[in-house]
């Protein structure tokens, strides 16, 4: 990876919008993991029989308890993790970002493993002491098998060679908020880190267009318009075709009546990569306001927290946090880390430099986000 080019002025106003949008993207994918991850497993017409005709309107239990996220958002904010420690460690005169994301994901890997944190690696950070987070949520296989050992899949030689599974969608939202870098370089990041876990160019390609329409979303573009500018980016790629053929049935679903569940299904079940970006995207597209867009994101037979997180990521980016229904942001496992975690990633990217340089640190920010 070469460094992103051009730095960026920061007006007060602009840094403000910035953090909102951050927030709304992180809590907003959190909102929408949660809200299907009680029916992730169900048919759509186990859901009616069991939640009534609409589907579930609230969250539902899971994991013993109401708002409960799953690997989607424990996933997504170890990419968090990974990309401010990226720049961070820039300082020392490294700088291959997917080196630190796959060192991030190690960092995950272990709370699939461990009963909770390990005083006896200071290393691993705060995002790591955070014994919420030592839970099994479903992770994919495809992910802890990638991770397993400390190899990094490259594009080159990717781990998991034939999986396409949406695990690498879920997890990008993140490499969307590098507003400070190109297009082009933000879907690459997000290909490199898709590889570590899965193989297949539709799995990598899909998180690449995901991330590029965050990126496009939070520089201000609307939704169809990101989505357009994702298109372009993908058909330069070998291997583009399924997932351009599934954002373009995403965007012809828009025009083809209104939205039901019936129409969602039409798209997919969600289990594989290209699907789940479909999915996602068109419930975005279609939502009257972000309640209306993560219901009908998770109200399938298919995997409905991931759905429902790709849906509240773009939500969150396009209307920032005052967007994001209060009741389910209340009751939201994990709110005080995600919204802790979404500020320090908005410090960074806006004013990283006060915070640290190859001179002089802060050292509750090198506490927080190691070096090493």
């Amino acid at each position: 990876m070469s460094t992103p080019g051009g730095g960026r002025l920061w007006g007060r106003a602009d840094q403000q919008d910035f953090r909102s949008r951050v927030r709304g993207c992180l809590l907003g994918g959190a909102i929408g993991d949660a809200l299907g991850a009680g029916i992730e497993f169900d048919s759509l017409e186990a859901i009616r029989a069991a939640h009534g005709p609409t589907g579930v309107t609230d969250y539902v239990p899971a994991y013993g308890r109401r708002g409960a996220v799953t690997d989607d958002t424990q996933m997504t904010l170890f990419t968090v993790d990974g990309l401010i420690r990226a720049h961070v460690r820039r300082d020392t005169g490294a700088w291959h970002p997917p080196t630190d994301l796959h060192a991030a994901y190690r960092r995950w890997y272990q709370t699939q493993r461990d009963w909770g944190p390990d005083e006896r690696r200071p290393h691993d950070g705060w995002l790591a002491r955070q014994e919420w987070l030592y839970a099994r949520r479903a992770p994919g296989n495809a992910c802890l098998v990638g991770l397993g050992d400390a190899v990094m899949g490259t594009v080159e030689r990717p781990k998991n060679p034939d999986s396409k599974g949406c695990g690498t969608v879920m997890r990008s939202a993140p490499f969307g908020l590098l507003v400070g870098w190109e297009a082009p370089l933000v879907f690459q990041l997000s290909v490199e880190c898709a590889a570590q876990t899965h193989g297949h160019p539709t799995g990598q390609l899909a998180a690449g267009a995901f991330a590029a329409i965050v990126h496009a979303v939070v520089l201000g573009d609307d939704l169809d318009t990101a989505v357009q500018k994702a298109l372009v980016l993908l058909a330069a790629r070998p291997g583009h075709e399924e997932t351009t053929a599934a954002l373009k049935q995403a965007l012809g679903a828009v025009r083809q009546g209104l939205p039901s569940a019936e129409r969602v299904e039409s798209l997919g079940e969600g289990w594989v990569a290209e699907e789940a970006l479909a999915m996602g995207v068109y419930c975005a597209l279609v939502a009257e306001d972000m309640a209306h867009g993560l219901l009908l994101a998770v109200n399938h037979g298919g995997d409905s927290d991931s759905t429902g997180s790709i849906c509240g990521n773009l939500l969150g980016a396009l209307h920032g946090e005052t967007a994001l229904p209060p009741a389910w942001l209340a009751e939201l496992e994990g709110r005080p880390t995600i919204l802790e975690l979404a500020d320090d990633f908005a410090m960074e990217m806006t004013q990283g430099q006060a915070l640290h340089t190859p001179a002089d640190s802060s050292p509750a920010w090198l506490d927080r986000y190691p070096r090493a």
